[in-house]
């Protein structure tokens, strides 16, 4: 099972501050998710099989 994490708003509009001065094209969906954090958690969901 996975979860997402988010940024805070705060780090997105630091983020589009940063952005908005720069002159050259914008990075990748992958990049922007990689430089803020986006993305996705893994982790084991322990299910048990109902034995005793």
């Amino acid at each position: 099972m996975s979860q997402t994490t988010h940024p805070s708003k705060y780090l997105v509009r630091a983020y589009l501050k940063r952005r908005s001065h720069e002159t050259k094209p914008p990075p990748t969906p992958e990049e922007i998710r990689r430089q803020l954090g986006w993305g996705m958690l893994m982790f084991e969901q322990k299910v048990g099989n109902g034995r005793s």
